[in-house]
Protein backbone atom coordinates (compact mmCIF):
# COMPACT_ATOMS: atom_id res chain seq x y z
CA UNK A 1 0.00 0.00 0.00
CA UNK A 2 1.23 3.43 -1.10
CA UNK A 3 1.07 6.48 1.55
CA UNK A 4 -2.07 8.65 0.63
CA UNK A 5 -3.91 11.24 2.65
CA UNK A 6 -5.75 9.07 5.64
CA UNK A 7 -3.35 6.27 5.63
CA UNK A 8 -1.58 5.28 8.90
CA UNK A 9 2.41 5.01 8.18
CA UNK A 10 4.39 3.60 10.98
CA UNK A 11 7.94 5.50 11.09
CA UNK A 12 11.62 5.04 12.72
CA UNK A 13 14.00 8.25 12.60
CA UNK A 14 17.11 9.67 13.12
CA UNK A 15 16.68 13.30 13.51
CA UNK A 16 20.06 15.76 13.53
CA UNK A 17 20.96 19.44 13.62
CA UNK A 18 22.59 20.43 10.38
CA UNK A 19 26.05 20.21 12.16
CA UNK A 20 25.47 16.43 11.98
CA UNK A 21 24.73 16.05 15.86
CA UNK A 22 21.85 13.92 16.40
CA UNK A 23 19.35 15.23 18.59
CA UNK A 24 16.73 12.14 18.64
CA UNK A 25 15.99 8.58 17.31
CA UNK A 26 13.51 6.39 17.47
CA UNK A 27 13.88 3.16 16.67
CA UNK A 28 10.89 0.99 17.59
CA UNK A 29 7.95 2.11 15.14
CA UNK A 30 5.70 4.44 16.10
CA UNK A 31 2.31 4.71 13.75
CA UNK A 32 0.73 8.85 12.75
CA UNK A 33 -1.73 9.75 11.05
CA UNK A 34 -1.42 11.39 7.47
CA UNK A 35 -3.94 14.02 6.39
CA UNK A 36 -4.74 14.99 9.92
CA UNK A 37 -2.29 16.41 13.01
CA UNK A 38 -0.03 14.12 13.99
CA UNK A 39 2.92 15.19 11.14
CA UNK A 40 4.76 18.06 9.71
CA UNK A 41 3.31 19.40 6.43
CA UNK A 42 7.01 19.09 4.81
CA UNK A 43 6.56 15.30 6.12
CA UNK A 44 3.78 14.41 4.35
CA UNK A 45 4.23 15.94 1.63
CA UNK A 46 7.54 14.38 1.09
CA UNK A 47 6.14 10.86 2.28
CA UNK A 48 3.20 10.77 -0.50
CA UNK A 49 3.22 7.77 -2.90
CA UNK A 50 5.75 5.92 -1.05
CA UNK A 51 5.29 1.93 0.85
CA UNK A 52 6.93 -0.14 3.42
CA UNK A 53 10.49 0.15 3.63
CA UNK A 54 11.16 3.60 2.09
CA UNK A 55 13.56 5.60 2.63
CA UNK A 56 13.35 9.25 2.90
CA UNK A 57 15.85 12.07 3.38
CA UNK A 58 14.74 15.61 4.20
CA UNK A 59 16.03 19.02 5.44
CA UNK A 60 13.72 21.25 7.05
CA UNK A 61 14.19 24.84 7.51
CA UNK A 62 12.69 26.13 11.25
CA UNK A 63 9.82 27.47 8.75
CA UNK A 64 9.34 23.83 7.87
CA UNK A 65 9.47 22.70 11.32
CA UNK A 66 9.04 24.46 14.89
CA UNK A 67 9.20 27.97 13.51
CA UNK A 68 11.86 30.47 14.39
CA UNK A 69 13.02 31.64 17.91
CA UNK A 70 10.61 33.94 19.21
CA UNK A 71 12.14 35.83 22.03
CA UNK A 72 8.55 37.39 23.17
CA UNK A 73 7.88 33.72 24.52
CA UNK A 74 10.71 34.53 26.95
CA UNK A 75 9.39 35.14 30.35
CA UNK A 76 11.39 36.45 33.44
CA UNK A 77 9.09 35.82 36.47
CA UNK A 78 9.29 35.57 40.38
CA UNK A 79 10.98 32.86 41.90
CA UNK A 80 8.13 33.04 44.52
CA UNK A 81 5.54 31.83 42.83
CA UNK A 82 7.08 28.34 41.79
CA UNK A 83 7.15 25.55 44.00
CA UNK A 84 10.82 25.01 46.05
CA UNK A 85 11.25 21.61 43.87
CA UNK A 86 10.87 22.90 40.66
CA UNK A 87 13.59 22.55 38.36
CA UNK A 88 16.21 23.59 35.50
CA UNK A 89 14.17 21.84 32.22
CA UNK A 90 10.71 20.96 33.79
CA UNK A 91 7.63 21.90 31.41
CA UNK A 92 4.47 23.34 32.73
CA UNK A 93 0.95 24.61 30.57
CA UNK A 94 0.41 27.96 30.37
CA UNK A 95 -3.15 27.47 31.92
CA UNK A 96 -1.15 26.82 35.37
CA UNK A 97 1.01 29.16 35.29
CA UNK A 98 0.44 30.39 39.01
CA UNK A 99 -1.26 33.59 39.76
CA UNK A 100 1.15 36.34 39.55
CA UNK A 101 2.93 35.53 36.09
CA UNK A 102 3.11 38.58 33.52
CA UNK A 103 -0.39 38.28 32.40
CA UNK A 104 0.65 39.14 28.57
CA UNK A 105 2.45 35.28 28.68
CA UNK A 106 0.24 33.45 26.12
CA UNK A 107 -2.00 30.65 28.39
CA UNK A 108 -1.96 28.43 24.93
CA UNK A 109 1.48 27.63 24.92
CA UNK A 110 3.89 25.07 27.09
CA UNK A 111 6.52 26.30 28.73
CA UNK A 112 10.24 25.09 29.72
CA UNK A 113 12.26 26.70 32.84
CA UNK A 114 15.40 27.14 31.18
CA UNK A 115 17.30 29.07 34.06
CA UNK A 116 16.49 29.20 37.74
CA UNK A 117 18.04 31.85 39.84
CA UNK A 118 17.56 33.10 43.61
CA UNK A 119 15.14 35.93 42.65
CA UNK A 120 13.64 34.91 39.77
CA UNK A 121 13.43 32.28 36.55
CA UNK A 122 12.92 32.58 33.40
CA UNK A 123 10.01 30.33 31.48
CA UNK A 124 10.55 29.81 27.38
CA UNK A 125 7.09 29.24 25.49
CA UNK A 126 9.12 28.48 22.53
CA UNK A 127 9.26 24.56 21.18
CA UNK A 128 12.53 22.92 21.98
CA UNK A 129 13.62 22.64 18.58
CA UNK A 130 12.50 26.25 17.20
CA UNK A 131 15.17 27.92 15.32
CA UNK A 132 17.11 24.70 14.15
CA UNK A 133 17.24 23.60 11.03
CA UNK A 134 16.50 20.11 10.81
CA UNK A 135 17.69 16.97 8.82
CA UNK A 136 15.76 14.01 9.28
CA UNK A 137 16.06 10.71 7.91
CA UNK A 138 12.60 8.47 8.16
CA UNK A 139 12.04 4.93 7.43
CA UNK A 140 8.79 3.72 6.32
CA UNK A 141 7.86 0.58 8.41
CA UNK A 142 4.45 -0.14 7.71
CA UNK A 143 1.45 1.22 6.05
CA UNK A 144 -2.16 0.99 7.05
CA UNK A 145 -5.61 2.37 5.64
CA UNK A 146 -6.75 4.72 8.85
CA UNK A 147 -9.72 3.65 10.94
CA UNK A 148 -12.67 5.78 11.30
CA UNK A 149 -11.89 7.16 14.43
CA UNK A 150 -8.55 8.16 13.71
CA UNK A 151 -9.90 10.24 10.93
CA UNK A 152 -12.63 11.22 13.01
CA UNK A 153 -9.54 12.84 15.72
CA UNK A 154 -7.13 13.39 13.04
CA UNK A 155 -4.58 11.66 15.06
CA UNK A 156 -3.27 8.20 15.57
CA UNK A 157 -2.73 10.10 19.58
CA UNK A 158 0.79 10.70 18.71
CA UNK A 159 2.25 14.43 17.02
CA UNK A 160 5.14 14.89 15.76
CA UNK A 161 7.85 15.76 18.34
CA UNK A 162 4.85 16.02 20.75
CA UNK A 163 5.87 17.38 24.24
CA UNK A 164 3.23 15.07 26.50
CA UNK A 165 2.18 16.68 29.91
CA UNK A 166 1.48 14.23 32.42
CA UNK A 167 0.47 15.13 36.32
CA UNK A 168 1.52 18.07 38.34
CA UNK A 169 1.79 19.91 34.54
CA UNK A 170 5.39 17.90 34.13
CA UNK A 171 6.43 15.51 31.35
CA UNK A 172 4.60 12.87 31.36
CA UNK A 173 7.88 10.81 30.50
CA UNK A 174 10.98 13.13 30.78
CA UNK A 175 13.13 10.70 29.02
CA UNK A 176 10.89 11.06 25.97
CA UNK A 177 9.92 14.51 25.49
CA UNK A 178 10.35 14.77 21.36
CA UNK A 179 8.53 12.05 20.20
Amino acid sequence: MEITEQCVVALTWTLKDTLGETLDVLDEPVEFLVGGHDLLPKIEAALQGHARGAKVDLHLEPEDAFGDFDENLLFLEPRALFPAEIEEGLTIEGTALPEGTNPDAPRNVLYTITEIYPEHLVLDGNHPLSGIALRLHLKVEAVREATESEIGQGSCGTGFFKIEVGENHQPADPNRLLH
